[in-house]
């Protein structure tokens, strides 16, 4: 299957409607597609890369091999609730947590961070057009947008078929847009009840999924779709995600011109994600359904 690959800058010109149309159709047949033509500085992109790797090297993966979930890996012994994965949060707003990121990075993430919240507002403002809705309900929905960026490694595993690099779910905020590997596979996305695999990286492309509270903004319209990352024994993969989320406080529901379940606060179904992550999410819709009517 080819994944759809969206080039931004034909929103710009006579090719604007074509490419409106391929965003809705991947938005709502697929869950996920590439971003090219996207504006982010190369030279950027490659900084932060670089930087990463770096500092996983200097001391992310002397710490994950000594951790207990690598020492207890062996064949014939599969661990189920575990993810085989080393990480660090970056939380840009609405409060930043700056201080406690390495400080080799201190500089450059942020200022990645600014470059990937323009482009997360560029596509909410064409997803809502393509709903029908005003272009900026997408981003009022979120009232303060809460923006996050996930960095990761999965380290070389010597036994990849007894762990999961991470487990099978679906993203409970909003618009994900993922900066990864060049070389190292593992991202897989379900599709019409099979696995794809998503390549590494090229040319800084970008990776997009969307999270839960699109497909109920969105009256499922559009789609979150499940997904997880198999371990390599042959590389460490790079993963820099960065989440385009509602603010907490923000109350979540169906566009009233498409409409979906009741009403909820963003943070309480945050809450009840954090305990159903890696369960089904049609289930934890219709609990949420109960629990907030």
């Amino acid at each position: 299957m080819e994944i759809p690959v969206i080039k931004m800058d034909g929103l710009h010109g006579e090719k604007r409607s074509e490419t409106l149309s391929l965003l809705h159709d991947a938005c709502a047949q697929w869950g996920f597609f590439w971003l090219e033509n996207h504006g982010i500085n190369d030279d950027l992109m490659d900084k932060t890369k670089e930087l990463v790797n770096k500092y996983y090297e200097q001391d992310m993966e002397k710490n994950f091999y000594s951790s207990e979930i690598a020492k207890t890996l062996g064949p014939a012994k599969f661990t189920s609730n575990v993810d085989w994965e080393c990480s660090f949060m970056y939380h840009h707003q609405p409060k930043s947590n700056i201080h406690d990121i390495p400080e080799l990075l201190r500089s450059t993430v942020p200022e990645y961070a600014e470059e990937v919240v323009k482009l997360a507002e560029q596509l909410a403002e064409v997803m809502s057009e393509n709903l029908g809705l005003d272009k900026d309900y997408l981003k009022k929905a979120f009232t303060t947008p809460t923006i996050g960026i996930k960095v990761a490694k999965y380290p070389r595993c010597s036994h990849p078929e007894v762990v999961m690099g991470l487990r099978g779910h679906t993203d409970a905020g909003g618009i994900i847009l993922l900066f990864q590997d060049d070389l190292v596979p593992g991202l897989q996305f379900m599709k019409d009840g099979r696995w794809i695999s998503i390549p590494p990286t090229r040319g800084n492309r970008i990776f997009v999924n969307l999270g839960d509270q699109i497909e109920v903004i969105s009256n499922g319209i559009y789609k979150s779709i499940c997904h997880q990352v198999l371990p390599n024994q042959n590389g460490s993969r790079l993963s820099i995600a960065t989440f385009y989320n509602p603010g907490a406080d923000a109350i979540i529901f169906p566009a009233p011109n498409l409409t979906y379940p009741s009403q909820y606060r963003f943070k309480d179904y945050l809450n009840f994600y954090s305990a159903t992550k890696f369960t089904d999410k049609v289930s934890r819709f219709q609990t949420t359904k109960m629990v907030f009517k």
